[in-house]
């Protein structure tokens, strides 16, 4: 439930930003910059969560900051699971040379820390600092499908050999038609719990680089360039960093707790 709730709260934060928000996230107001939360003696209730360096609200800031790391990590996602699911069909069903090619490749790439990959394909395609949306999602979404290629393979390996399909290939349906008829919905459960928990890894990546300025850049509102903007001012202003830093670890707490849950539900197993 609590991981269902902190989910929930982030796609309506998100969504509803506009009419959530209670000032305009980029504009800016010198005479009140580094005002601290509306609880501290020199604070103001106007701005509950204080401001920053500019004297931009920072409630407004973090609520226009979850669409970012909402759209971004579903997309990011989504383009993992495409790619790393067909491949892993493919691979665990023909078997042979083709298993051994796939295997290798994602072996190579499960060997580099995520973060680290995610790096080097940004540098790879020339993109570095001033990379957009579009461009950040498929750069996570294509170092992130190994995840689902190594667990797709491990079941369909064991779907593939069961009798139902023995029987389809039997009677003479095609190679394509038993993938996707027969074996790709019996591994989709595993599927679905593994997006819900590869979304706060592709967040966390994307507050990461965004921190690192190789994400998306100024004047698009993100939890990570938030946190860059408010790691000078941590002895002083803590509020610029500590609000932004709360707001991942909470999203990514929910996503990992309603992915334990949708396994617990999907999985069989897990009832005996």
């Amino acid at each position: 439930m609590l991981g269902a709730i902190l989910v929930a709260l982030a796609l309506l934060v998100a969504v509803g930003a506009p009419v959530l928000a209670p000032r305009e996230p980029t504009k800016q107001n010198l005479r009140s910059r580094m005002m601290p939360p509306a609880w501290y003696a020199e604070g103001d209730v106007t701005f509950f969560l204080g401001t920053d360096q500019l004297g931009r609200d920072l409630l407004s800031r973090l609520i226009y900051g979850a669409r970012i790391s909402v759209v971004v990590g579903v997309l990011g996602v989504l383009v993992a699971m495409v790619v790393g699911v067909a491949l892993g069909l493919i691979s665990g069903y023909a078997g042979g040379w083709v298993d051994t090619i796939v295997s290798r490749i994602v072996d190579t790439f499960m060997s580099i820390p995520f973060i680290l990959l995610a790096m080097a394909v940004v540098g790879a395609l020339g993109l570095g600092k001033g990379s957009g949306l579009l461009t950040l999602v498929i750069v996570l979404g294509l170092t992130g499908w190994v995840t689902f290629a190594r667990v797709v393979r491990g079941e369909v390996l064991s779907v593939k050999e069961r009798d139902f399909v023995q029987s389809a290939r039997s009677i003479g349906q095609t190679d394509l038609w038993i993938l996707l008829r027969h074996i790709l919905p019996n591994v989709m459960a595993s599927i679905i719990v593994l997006s819900t928990l590869q979304i706060a890894t592709v967040i966390i990546a994307e507050s990461s680089l965004s921190f690192l300025g190789l994400g998306v850049q100024p004047p698009t509102i993100t939890w990570g360039v938030m946190l860059a903007e408010g790691r000078d001012h941590l002895a002083t202003s803590w509020w610029l960093a500590t609000f932004p830093g709360l707001a991942i670890s909470l999203t990514v707490l929910g996503a990992i707790l309603f992915g334990d849950w949708l396994r617990d539900v999907l999985d069989p197993r897990m009832k005996l």
